[in-house]
């Protein structure tokens, strides 16, 4: 590393260097240390299929953010990594794998299908980690776990265990999401709800011994094979005298009653519900109540199974065109209504997802339950924002018994074992070697494995050594923050909630740190099928990693979706530009400082100010992050470096330091340095690898070379009462008010800053006076001043002097200085032409019958529009001809 830095800033040249750098120096590791607060988050782990999409980039980036502010504030910071072996979203990869290779998944066998996955495992498995490291991330590699490695898999077959003596898995039959191309349950996190278009048949049921009908809508004709009732309202008068009564199925010609509950809308369609239990989980619930039959009548892959009749064999599809047809040929379809419904997509594979029974191991919820409540509602878990508490709360209140088996090879594997002689169900961690109830010797293993969610529900004290009682689980449990999505609340924070309080006794963390997705520009959801998504390596090719983080954070609040822009991520690199470019400009004018004095005795009224500035922006960027408004805190950040330290205080001090008499030179570069080393500080965790090169460069440039130097293990800065310099501030917003108004006053009048002219001052204020006379080296600078005069009255001030006004004084600048007039006049003469030929010509189109009845509406009004602008603008130009010429 060079004393000086280079030129450009390059963020391909120095971020992987630097990432290299703090893993060698072990700066991300995490030990017990009990002379330290921890300070813990575990990472949602990403799936062994992923490859780094922008909702893992935010996610990760605010991870890192709150780790590094941690750490810097002298925590135990420890980011706990880790990746998910998704067992649906791998087994459907490896499945598209194998097919390219002519490979059928049953041919392999369960074994050889394994030994495939494990190989994937290693082969793309650490893929979306590098892409993580390459983002900044500050994670304790060393600790990297995986779902399935040892120990989670230890913790998992515990778990089990644990909930199956206590009773609360079970097998049973119950309605689940059922994929009919992957032949697996699936959660309800891997079913994604769209809006399709769909019908409402009203199909005509004969009531038995009658000519008269019961008129039931339904969007699935093809479930009525499965009907063991049509249900009504008890209290609605239309249908009470018919309860208890049968209608006739069509198709099956069998009879099924008519009965009465509560749970029938009146007011929907036609008041009357058909009831099929074995496909839809709200008929389930009333099939319990009514002992009700529960008749599936669909094979694994969607076809109709041999329940269905004349039907069997064909997808439910097929069926449903087919029994539309034959309803209306026999008279009983009465209308077919145009219906908007969401409609369950598998994830995976876009299938529409068909609600099953079938036989399942569930988890009993009801009791689980409880804790994961208590703790949100008496605060021990803080949801920010909390408005999620009530997307939380619908859930745990609507809350049904977990599927937990899934129809899949890759995953944990259901540790139940059955004989094969008396069909007892055995749940142990070891194959039994006989059957304890017949002695049999022979058993079989469960072919399910379970739910993805099962073993990411205990990633936060797993990943610690759980169910072993590691001085790691006793340091850093609870954790402090999880930083996820709103999208998973449901599925994974809750599942994590309930287990914590179930395993452990206590909450997985404190607080949920919520944010929304990352949309694209127009607002839309990024997606393979819309083709909109972009991809974070790309950007951190072209803008750099801190490009992205920063683009990424500002303007987020929490829980809220944010739109992407590569504008945005190029006004990012802008500002890494100008950090850059003013640490350049300090360091190089470093040397002007050596044994000048002390720099205390000679502060001025800017550098008091601007240390004053800095020091109040520690305190709130402090507490915004504290309160994890990171959008908030960085948003400071930015404008404090952009306008008041670059904009302002650099080009106040650039006289003081290249004056070869000012004794306070020394002072201004000492305030530069000290600035610059706090607003580096506060930017690091938003922005690690160029405020580490721009910290390591300076330190060497201090003489710091040899010592261990790193901007990560450095302090992070507080607030010093010693440094709020109020009266200061307010002299030097003064200031800033006065050249912002002469700044306009040139700008307004065409004058270009290379057009010195007299500024006078004009108060009766002592401290006013004294806060000029004190600024007036910069202050001349900044206002394009040829000189500054301070004076009482406006004697000797021209009658055509300009002015500008600031609390309790009046600025003069003469007119003449500013202006020369033969030229201002002759420069308006020629815009004064410029318009009225823009005034013709649209006054000309306006009054045009044949162009008003003809143009279109948005052609029209934007004539309009220049009229009134024009018109504006040659006003001005009048007037100013008519003030030049009088003057």
């Amino acid at each position: 590393m060079k004393k000086e830095l280079e030129k450009n800033y390059n963020p391909g040249d120095i971020e992987d260097r630097l990432y290299a750098k703090w893993i060698n120096k072990k700066y991300f590791k995490a030990e017990v240390d009990k002379s330290k607060k921890s300070f813990t988050i575990v990472m949602p782990p990403p799936n062994i299929t992923g490859q780094l999409h922008m909702g893992h980039a935010l996610d990760n980036t605010m991870q890192d953010i709150l780790t590094r502010f941690k750490r810097m504030q002298g925590y135990n910071a420890l980011w706990q990594p880790g990746t998910d072996h998704a067992s649906i979203a791998t087994e459907v990869k490896i499945i598209e794998q194998l097919k390219k290779e002519g490979i059928d998944k049953k041919d392999l066998g369960r074994e050889g299908f394994l030994e495939r996955a494990w190989q994937w495992k290693d082969e793309y498995g650490g893929r979306i980690i590098s892409q993580l490291k390459k983002m900044g991330s500050s994670c304790d590699w060393d600790r990297e776990r995986f779902t399935m490695d040892e120990g989670c898999s230890e913790a998992v077959e515990e778990v089990f265990l644990r909930l199956y003596e206590k009773g609360l898995i079970y097998k049973g039959s119950r309605i689940i999401n059922w994929c009919p191309v992957c032949k697996t349950s699936i959660s309800d996190a891997e079913v994604e709800h769209e809006e399709q278009t769909g019908h409402f048949w009203h199909i005509l049921y004969p009531i038995a011994g009658t000519k008269e009908f019961l008129e039931v809508a339904t969007t699935r004709p093809e479930t009525m094979l499965g009907d063991v009732a049509v249900a009504v309202h008890p209290e609605d008068e239309r249908y009470k005298a018919l309860i208890g009564k049968n209608v006739i199925l069509p198709f099956l010609n069998k009879e099924i009653p008519i009965i009465a509950d509560t749970y029938v809308d009146r007011e929907f369609g036609t008041g009357v519900v058909k009831i099929t239990p074995a496909h839809d989980p709200n008929d389930f619930e009333v099939g319990k109540r009514h002992n009700l039959e529960q008749i599936n009548i669909m094979n694994d892959d969607a076809t109709i199974n041999e329940k269905g009749g004349q039907f069997a064999g064909m997808d439910r599809y097929e069926a449903r065109k087919l029994m539309v047809k034959e309803l209306e040929e026999m008279g009983l379809l009465k209308k077919v209504e145009e219906h908007v419904h969401n409609v369950g997509i598998h994830d995976r594979c876009n299938t529409t997802v068909e609600p099953l029974i079938k036989q399942q191991w569930f988890v009993k919820m009801d009791e689980l339950i409880k804790p994961a409540i208590e703790a949100v509602k008496s605060g021990e878990i803080a949801f920010i924002p909390e408005r999620f508490d009530k997307i939380y709360f619908n859930w745990t209140d609507n809350i049904r018994d977990w599927c937990i088996s899934r129809q899949l090879w890759w995953g944990h594997r259901i540790p139940a074992y059955y004989c094969d002689k008396c069909g007892e169900v055995v749940v142990t961690r070891e194959m039994p070697e006989v059957c304890p109830k017949c002695g049999h010797t022979h058993l079989k293993q469960d072919e399910d494995t379970l739910d993805t969610w099962f073993s990411s529900a205990l990633w936060p004290f797993s990943t610690l050594g759980w169910p072993k009682n590691t001085e790691d689980l006793d340091y850093f449990y609870p954790t402090d923050v999880l930083v996820t999505g709103y999208d998973i609340i449901f599925f994974w924070v809750i599942r994590m909630v309930f287990s914590g309080y179930e395993y452990t006794g206590k909450a997985p963390f404190k607080k949920v740190l919520i944010h929304g997705l990352v949309r694209d520009s127009l607002g839309r959801k990024m997606s393979k099928s819309l083709g909109n998504g972009i991809d974070p390596l790309e950007i951190i090719d072209k803008y750099g990693a801190d490009a992205l983080r920063l683009t990424l954070i500002t303007g987020n609040a929490p829980g809220n979706d944010m739109r992407f822009y590569l504008e945005r991520v190029e006004a990012s690199r802008n500002f890494a530009n100008k950090v850059w470019n003013a640490s350049r400009f300090i360091m190089m004018n470093l040397e002007k400082a050596e044994n000048e004095g002390n720099k205390e005795v000679h502060l001025t009224q800017a550098d008091k100010w601007i240390l004053s500035k800095c020091n109040t922006l520690v305190k709130e960027v402090t507490d915004n992050m504290e309160n994890f408004e990171l959008g908030v805190a960085v948003q400071k950040i930015y404008d404090f470096i952009w306008e008041e330290f670059c904009d302002w205080y650099i080009e106040m001090v650039k006289p003081r330091l290249y004056s070869d008499t000012d004794e306070t030179k020394s002072a201004a570069i000492q305030t530069l340095k000290q600035v610059l080393i706090t607003s580096l500080k506060l930017l690091h965790p938003y922005m690690p690898f160029i405020t580490e090169e721009i910290y390591c460069t300076l330190k060497e440039a201090e003489g710091k070379d040899g010592e261990e130097v790193s901007i990560m293990i450095s302090d992070w800065p507080v607030y010093e009462g010693k440094l709020a310099f109020n009266r200061e501030e307010e002299a030097v917003e003064l200031i800033k008010a006065a050249v912002k108004g002469i700044r306009t006053v040139r700008t307004g009048m065409n004058v270009p800053p290379s057009k010195k002219a007299s500024v006078i001052i004009v108060t009766e204020s002592g401290r006013i006076k004294e806060i000029f006379e004190n600024s007036k080296a910069f202050f001349a600078t900044l206002s394009y001043a040829s000189e500054v005069m301070i004076q009482a009255d406006t004697d000797g001030i021209p009658s055509d002097a300009v002015t500008a006004l600031i609390p309790e004084a009046v600025i003069y600048m003469p007119f003449a200085e500013l202006v020369d007039i033969e030229k201002e006049i002759e420069r308006l003469n020629q815009e004064k032409e410029r318009l009225t030929s823009e005034l013709n010509r649209v006054n000309g189109m306006l009054s045009n019958e044949r162009f008003v009845s003809k143009a279109p509406e948005a052609k029209i009004q934007e004539e309009k529009e220049k009229l009134a602008r024009y018109t504006q603008l040659m006003e001005q130009v009048e007037e100013r001809l008519k003030n030049l010429k009088n003057s």
